[in-house]
């Protein structure tokens, strides 16, 4: 394996699968089945995960909702969906602690460093729940905040679409995808990888960053293997 310990950020509305909103189990099992190849070989596995399933503060706020009172919905959002992402991995026989960064004693560990870095050495997967556990910050930010406190090798951006596109190509027949691209281009192009905050702390670290297609059966395994997979943000 190319990489020993990554990050996996996954969105919230992945795991809506095919539904209008909320959580697909058949979709937590796909992911589970492809995190459990991952974890047979020895890669240690951290997860943020998103809300946008359940709740987006940035959506609540542009309707009137105070925009921390909101942010604080989409971060226990996020606990949702880590609990939910637990459940199906422990299923897969896969041993995995979920730690928030807002106090929820009762489901959930608080984010201590040392301790997670530790279940990553014992060979469990940890999901970080809670974002960073401040309003206004995304949980890309928090997603590159945790690669780097507990020294990710990576962050694994999995999302609908197969790499960096020079526009969207959902929208766009004629975008082409980079197979690498550094941070200075993404910033000079301005393309959409992560928030301005998150892919900025992510380039001062030195942290790369893979944009791959979660969804494609095999994929998070080739990226981890080192194959050519998506697109990677190096320096």
């Amino acid at each position: 394996m190319k990489y020993k310990r990554i990050l996996l950020k996954l969105s919230g509305e992945a795991l809506m699968g095919g539904r209008q909103y909320g959580i697909d189990p058949k979709r937590l099992a796909e992911y589970a089945y492809e995190i459990k190849q991952i974890t047979d070989k020895g890669v240690e596995v951290a997860i943020v995960i998103g809300g946008g399933n359940i709740f987006r503060g940035v959506a609540g706020a542009s309707k009137g909702m105070d925009r921390v009172q909101a942010d604080h919905m989409g971060m226990l959002a996020t606990v949702i969906n880590g609990l939910a992402l637990q459940s199906a991995l422990e299923d897969a026989e896969i041993p995995t602690r979920l730690q928030s960064a807002i106090k929820i004693n009762e489901v959930a560990e608080p984010f201590i460093k040392r301790r997670a870095i530790r279940h990553l050495e014992k060979g469990r997967v940890v999901i970080f729940g809670g974002g960073t556990g401040n309003p206004y910050f995304t949980t890309d930010s928090a997603a590159v905040l945790r690669a780097i406190e507990i020294n990710a090798d990576v962050i694994l951006k999995g999302t609908r679409v197969d790499g960096i596109y020079t526009s969207d190509p959902e929208k766009n027949a004629d975008a082409t995808k980079f197979d690498f691209i550094s941070f200075d281009d993404v910033l000079r192009k301005g393309l959409k990888v992560m928030d301005t905050t998150a892919f900025t702390l992510s380039q001062e670290n030195e942290l790369p960053i893979i944009v791959f297609d979660m969804n494609k059966a095999g994929n998070l395994l080739k990226v981890v293997s080192g194959e050519s997979v998506g697109t990677q943000v190096n320096l």
